[in-house]
């Protein structure tokens, strides 16, 4: 009787945590020593770990531990739980020295924590076998879309896998205030609701997607403003077929497009039909749908398709997407995704009427069924209408429905799955009342009705897609007083469903997942830009989104959007690619650790891309691959170089295993050329794009170099009274573009950082941009720049600075060289890793340069630091300066400009009168210039030849008397008109060239 009583006492300790039970010969004194002995080790991992003994169950042959769940929070290998049982063991009394030790948190032994990914393959195996560790796994015969052109495939990436994630939160409808607002505070220049989609957009999902995953989002991924729809109940117009043997005939309900406004519970995939055909296997049978659309204007578009499930559809409808960069095929497997948008990628097309997608029947089965549906070509704006509920309404008060008036990618995951065709219970689980809850709890929702009817939910009816996982991408890890990092939190639940996920798996699968996620996030963090970066606690916590889907799931709280110290690393786009690189890595080894097979990791883009001219009709490309540091497996096994010709768009893509490609060329056209590296993991983000063009009848051949390889957060510090981000000195670089920035800072007071005003809190900034997509470093100016070459009667081809640096591409071979260097100024990784980066004339290419211009070169530069970052940037000194004014022949004459007007002012014979207009203010079209440098010419021979118009300060300098060079404080990139570049260009080539002939 006294055992049971004590096995209930036990038991019931270990349910509601109490503090302690009396064990013989281990006195509370040891316990609190045990205590403080795992706190130790915790801490060291873990910000503020923090472990108590709440229960210990002794005999001379097994001690059992019962700590706290701060235990839980560490993340457990088998070499550090050895090294924990060793560490307690020393702390025990003699007696118990050598006995088994126990140690139990979270109601777990700690070796049961380990993560799969992270065992012994041999006792792994042996787990497996004897069915006491379950992995979650959810295959299919194929998946649901299959890329069928690409050029290398990935074999031991994320191919067959299905991956559920969405990027927080989104604009949504608040009843009580019966308004559309942000779920989150304007703060540091943005908020959380469009913040997480600054990572997950452009860099996670592609890093899945080349690793050959099929990624799904609750939300639009599409940032492009136009939407157009094409389907088969909207007319000839839209839609046309073409009949083979196998005729066309309607089948059930599918899309259409009756309203344009739609209120909650309208389905428009309830509102039109589809149709349905035969397969057939040969290629003379064939049937096709055709579906035509009028592009509004040029861009990138997201395509999406829709179609009908049955249990007689095809696995592999083929879908080929007609597109600027040629034609690009999908095999989708229609068993699944029926009735919602299917995404297939993001093309360019060119504006006007056109032929956007085709659908054709032919498959490797005859006599199954291939349906055709809707086609959606970009994001659009939202279409929801939503106004207060029946419940809090008040008499006598008016109230009208509307739309956000927002893009759809602002916008919450509650109102894309309505439009998406999701049942009402997916999207409004509390029936209209509250769509803040409602757009948290309908991702969850919606996961389980992404897999409803797969092998992992067999019993529940749905897309019958076999999801592998869902993640949350957040960004509100909490607060901290002062100047601390928040750091990375994650959180997962396993209790809910009795601990098992249908099929059996442990709900600790969820665990495994958010440790290796977030252990890699903090561990690439801590290697490459700040050592104290902070990792917070590892939650076992009934979060809604972690709790309801059927499937192991994370949620990630990166940092804390609201702390200064977290931002100031946040904001740069160099961090957010590292980060999602960190989340694709863990997501990669979690899913390999469940489907037991080997992985490899996609590799990094390649540097010193060049393109030069070897003989007159053809061009080497070449490139040097990138080590990564933080992981052995991502060597490229070879290359794809993408190919675009004039204005048009990229081509698929040529493969090849060495470190170059000769090209053929036709005089007269430019051609582009960007690189990217494939292995077995995948293919990484493509390199910066190189160019040239061989003009018939040439004046010459110009390089030119792109020294602009920038992306940064805006300039920020911190003071004992101010903190903040003052982008009117330095607004940072965004990569290609920026979605997430919605204002300028507006309150740096720390006074304020208590305030409970939003609005008038340190941080709070203004929203003027907040529904704007912004440009940034295209990395695609030497193009820009050739076209003005070209136009002056000069070929040219284009190095990145890299390769001059490096010695690749050598100076001496061509008469002039335009340098690059847009708002390339020498920028500082971190606090914690002093790594200066982005320096305008490293010591490399001060040497090149200087030895070129001695041989006769003659040189073009042109950036907004081109001076002042020789003078004050982190890394200049006396040398610096004494290459400016002696090679360079200009000097910083202190100051900016911060208008964007300058005129022509020399009496030199070879610059025409007239004015330049530069991109002064954020746009669309490309980054813009906040600062201009002031110069002044230095040295014999060297004269003004541009002023600013605001304060008639110098612009430009030419020299022409010891070496040969033009230089202004502004960027050429940034003119804003093509006539004005190309003035500007011959002019100065011109002036640099033809002094050969006087």
């Amino acid at each position: 009787m006294k055992n049971r009583i004590f096995s209930l006492l036990l038991l019931l300790i270990l349910l509601f945590g109490a503090t302690s039970v009396p064990a013989a010969g281990i006195d509370l004194r040891t316990r609190q020593e045990v205590g403080r002995t795992l706190t130790r080790i915790v801490a060291r991992e873990v910000a503020g770990g923090y472990v108590k003994v709440q229960a210990v169950k002794a005999s001379r042959s097994r001690v059992r531990i019962y700590a706290s769940i701060g235990l839980s929070y560490y993340p457990f290998r088998e070499q550090n739980v050895l090294a924990m049982y060793d560490s307690v063991r020393a702390v025990l009394p003699a007696g118990y020295r050598k006995a088994r030790i126990e140690l139990y948190t979270d109601r777990h032994e700690v070796s049961e924590l380990i993560p799969m990914a992270c065992r012994n393959h041999a006792a792994l195996e042996k787990l497996l076998k004897k069915r006491r560790l379950i992995p979650f796994v959810n295959p299919s015969e194929r998946p649901l879309v299959t890329p069928l052109d690409r050029p290398a495939v990935p074999t031991r990436g994320l191919a067959g896998r299905h991956i559920a994630l969405w990027q927080s939160h989104g604009r949504y409808f608040d009843q009580t205030r019966n308004c559309w607002r942000w779920q989150r505070s304007r703060l540091w220049m943005t908020c959380e609701d469009l913040y997480t989609q600054s990572y997950v957009l452009p860099y996670l999902v592609p890093m899945l997607e080349n690793a050959g995953a099929n990624v799904l989002l609750p939300r639009e991924r599409d940032v492009q403003k136009h939407e157009v729809l094409a389907d088969n109940d909207g007319g000839a117009a839209q839609y046309r077929e073409q009949t083979g043997r196998e005729a066309w005939t309607t089948g059930g309900a599918g899309f259409a497009h009756r309203r344009e406004v739609y209120r909650s519970g309208e389905n428009p995939f309830r509102e039109g039909t589809v149709r349905r055909t035969r397969t057939v296997t040969d290629p003379a049978e064939e049937s096709r749908a055709v579906w035509r659309a009028d592009i509004p204007e040029r861009g990138e578009y997201a395509v999406y398709v829709s179609y009908e499930s049955t249990p007689e559809s095809a696995d592999d409808a083929v879908y080929t997407v007609h597109h600027l960069g040629g034609r690009s095929s999908y095999a989708v497997n229609q068993t699944m995704g029926g009735g919602t948008w299917i995404y297939l990628g993001r093309f360019p097309f060119a504006a006007g009427e056109q032929e956007v997608v085709t659908l054709t029947n032919r498959s490797r089965r005859a006599g199954r069924t291939v349906s055709a549906d809707a086609v959606k070509i970009g994001g659009g704006f939202g279409n929801i209408a939503r106004t207060v509920c029946d419940s809090l309404r008040r008499p006598g008060v008016e109230y009208t429905e509307e739309t956000s008036g927002f893009p759809r990618f602002c916008e919450g995951a509650r109102y894309w799955l309505q439009w998406a065709g999701f049942d009402p219970k997916v999207y409004t689980p509390k029936q209209d009342k509250d769509d803040y809850r409602d757009d948290y709890m309908s991702r969850a929702h919606w996961v389980n009705a992404l897999m409803g009817g797969s092998p992992r939910l067999p019993d529940s009816a749905g897309l019958r897609i076999p999801v592998d996982m869902a993640l949350a991408f957040h960004s509100d890890a909490g607060v901290r007083d002062g100047d601390g990092i928040v750091g990375t939190l994650g959180i997962c639940y396993t209790r809910d469903t009795k601990g098992r996920f249908a099929g059996g798996a442990d709900r600790y699968r969820s665990r495994d997942l958010t440790d290796l996620v977030m252990t890699q996030v903090v561990s690439d963090i801590r290697r490459t830009w700040e050592p104290a970066w902070s990792r917070r606690g590892l939650w076992n916590r009934s979060y809604y989104e972690a709790r309801v889907p059927g499937a192991p799931t994370m949620l990630l709280e990166l940092l804390s959007h609201q702390n200064f110290a977290d931002m100031r690393y946040g904001s740069d786009p160099r961090f957010k690619f590292l980060v999602s690189r960190a989340v694709y890595k863990g997501i990669l080894r979690y899913l390999a650790s469940q489907y037991g097979v080997p992985y490899v990791v996609q590799p990094l883009p390649v540097e010193a891309v060049a393109t030069e001219f070897v003989g007159d009709n053809r061009v080497c490309v070449s490139w040097t691959p990138v080590a990564d540091s933080l992981e052995a497996t991502a060597a490229p096994d070879g290359y794809i170089v993408y190919t675009r010709i004039d204005d048009g768009a990229f081509d698929r893509g040529t493969y090849t295993e060495k470190p170059f490609l000769i090209a053929e060329l036709e005089p007269g056209r430019l051609y582009s050329y960007r690189v990217t590296a494939v292995n077995a993991g995948g293919e990484s983000f493509p390199s910066e794009t190189l160019s040239a063009c061989r003009m018939p009848d040439e004046k010459g051949c110009v390089l030119v170099v792109n020294g602009f390889d920038r992306t940064s957060a805006p300039f920020s510090m911190r003071s004992d009274s101010l903190a903040g981000f003052y982008t009117d000195v330095d607004g940072g670089v965004p990569d290609r573009r920026d979605i997430s920035f919605i204002g300028n800072q507006r309150i740096y007071d720390l006074d304020m950082a208590r305030c409970d005003d939003d609005s008038r809190a340190l941080g709070a900034c203004t929203w003027d941009y907040e529904t704007d997509v912004l440009g940034g470093n295209s990395f695609d100016y030497p193009a820009l720049h050739g076209r003005a070459i070209t136009a002056a009667g000069y070929s040219f081809c284009s190095a990145s600075v890299r390769a001059v640096e490096r010695g690749t591409c050598a100076l001496g071979a061509y008469p002039a060289v335009d340098l690059i260097l847009g708002k390339q100024r020498t920028t500082t990784m971190g606090r914690g890793v002093r790594e200066a980066v982005f320096r305008t004339f490293p010591p490399d290419l001060q040497r090149e340069l200087e030895e070129y211009l001695a041989q006769g070169g003659a040189l073009f530069a042109s950036g907004c630091y081109v001076a002042s970052d020789l003078w004050n940037g982190a890394l200049s000194d006396a040398s610096d300066r004494a290459f400016a004014e002696r090679v360079l022949r200009v000097a910083w004459d202190g100051g900016a400009a911060r208008r964007d007007r300058v005129r022509v002012v020399t009496g030199h014979g070879g610059f025409m009168r007239g004015e330049y207009r530069y991109r002064d203010r954020l746009s669309p079209e490309g980054y813009a210039v906040e600062a201009a440098d002031v110069l002044r010419p230095a040295g014999e021979g060297a004269f003004t030849v541009l002023r600013y118009i605001e304060n008639g300060r110098t612009a430009g300098v030419a020299c022409d008397a010891g070496v040969r060079t033009v230089v202004t404080g502004f960027p050429f990139e940034a003119l804003t008109d093509a006539a004005q570049r190309e003035r500007l260009m011959r002019d100065v080539l011109d002036f640099l060239l033809m002094q050969n002939n006087r």
